[in-house]
């Protein structure tokens, strides 16, 4: 069922958005006045067909579905001396640079203005999010916390980044993995629950030796703030039922380790697999010391790990661990306001990326490809409405910034082509388009290569 909802799920946000990425040139290109033979969902073999309008325009399914295109009456494809003058006039070649440029620069400006839709909707709406308040760890792999070394502390609630407000888990988190790409410090202002506001600064070098894939902030030592860790379930015979835990227990330490919240509850168990361990409860306001064994299970492994699985603890017992939530919803112009910063600043973080991983600085695992795309659309799909549409706006995004990059074939690459020709008042040599439509597939392909190869890497 899983694999039919990933499936579906990808399907759909591709699909759709392929869709108005094309139907951008092809909108253009109607209102510049040049003919469109044909408008395809998918590349290769057209698979099914009609043809509408006055110009009897084919409307195509393609058989790899993996993008599209837009085919317009070109010279350069085809022989036009048999058609009359005024046919030949809506030739794609014979229109002036701006209205080629206008036509090319269509379909990706299309999916940027698709995800301000999407990002201005959700914002007027109000989308349900983990609040900023923090959980804080003293050391990550043994080694001390950037987040604790500069001050933060479990209970905080971050207010702004470099004087930029942040309300919400997601902006904390983009407002942090921005100032790491930027290899500039991160000035955390927050407010501590009966003792006033602070700012704390995260030095540059922390943020800059940060490898951006993953849990960026978990590499900090910075969490989402849980509740008391407080038993809401206890499945009977298993090992936390024998050894006394009840419902409504709070959990106070592990062997002597405290006990910060569930997640810190959860990790100690699972490494404490064929051991007797000692908790220490609260229950009623009085404290007691339970013994119990955590069962060990056979697990999948991370692949950080390089082992197929791991062993775990179990005690079967469900510990509560939903976060402080709210919703911040906006006005209309506020909202649409956000979601174009939204998009600019992603644009902008996605090219400095590349610019990065071109410059070694960033792991060139960071490409990613159809297979994790697929696997992130299934399970943005699962968590609910609002996580799909903004993966969709995130994808969207991509595909903009991706095919506005100065490759032949994309359609940076055209519009490298006409910039030229509007600086030099002279089009591209065709034979340098021919070498250079070659060696941009070849790059294309190695791109396309590299994701996939990720991909699998991550699968195993």
């Amino acid at each position: 069922m899983n694999f039919l909802q990933t499936a579906l799920a990808f399907v759909v946000c591709l699909g759709s958005l392929v869709i108005f990425h094309e139907l951008g040139h092809y909108l253009v290109a109607r209102w510049c006045g040049v003919k469109v033979l044909r408008f395809s969902v998918g590349m290769g073999k057209v698979v099914w067909s009609r043809r509408f309008g006055p110009d009897q325009t084919e409307w195509a399914v393609s058989a790899l579905p993996l993008g599209g295109y837009v085919k317009m009456l070109d010279a350069r494809e085809a022989d036009l001396g048999h058609l009359p003058p005024e046919e030949l006039k809506r030739e794609f070649t014979r229109q002036n640079v701006w209205k080629r440029i206008a036509i090319v620069a269509a379909g990706p400006l299309a999916n940027f203005l698709i995800a301000i839709v999407l990002f201005a909707g959700l914002y007027m709406h109000g989308v349900e999010e983990p609040a900023s308040k923090v959980s804080v760890r003293a050391t990550v792999d043994a080694a001390p916390a950037a987040a604790w070394a500069a001050g933060l502390r479990t209970g905080d609630v971050v207010t702004a980044v470099n004087e930029q407000p942040v309300a919400v888990w997601s902006e904390l988190r983009w407002s942090l993995i921005q100032a790491a790409i930027d290899k500039k410090e991160a000035r955390i202002a927050v407010e501590r629950v009966g003792q006033g506001r602070f700012t704390f600064t995260l030095p540059a070098a922390a943020l800059s030796a940060l490898d951006l894939e993953g849990d960026v902030l978990g590499k900090l030592g910075v969490g989402v703030s849980r509740p008391t860790p407080v038993v809401e379930q206890v499945i009977a015979g298993g090992a936390a039922d024998r050894g006394g835990l009840r419902v409504g227990d709070l959990l106070v330490a592990v062997d002597g380790t405290p006990v910060a919240d569930g997640i810190a509850f959860i990790d100690i168990i699972r490494a404490s697999a064929g051991k007797t361990v000692q908790v220490a409860v609260r229950r009623a306001g009085q404290p007691l010391t339970l013994a119990m064994a955590p069962q060990a299970e056979q697990v999948k492994g991370e692949a950080k790990t390089g082992k197929g699985t791991v062993t775990v603890g179990k005690i079967g017992a469900y510990v509560a661990l939903q976060p402080d939530m709210i919703t911040v919803p906006s006005s209309p112009v506020a909202a649409v306001g956000k979601a174009m910063t939204r998009v600019w600043d992603t644009c902008t973080m996605t090219l400095k990326m590349i610019g990065k991983m071109i410059t070694g600085e960033v792991s060139l695992k960071n490409v990613t490809g159809p297979i994790t795309i697929a696997d992130y659309a299934g399970q943005t799909a699962r968590m609910g409405a609002a996580s799909y549409l903004s993966f969709i706006a995130f994808i969207s995004i991509s595909l903009g910034v991706m095919n506005l990059l100065p490759i032949p074939v994309l359609d940076g690459g055209h519009l490298l082509y006409y910039s030229l020709e509007v600086l030099t008042g002279r089009s591209v040599p065709e034979r340098f388009g021919e070498i250079a439509q070659r060696v941009g597939m070849g790059l294309l392909l190695t791109l396309m290569l590299l994701a996939v190869f990720n991909d699998v890497a991550r699968l195993l």
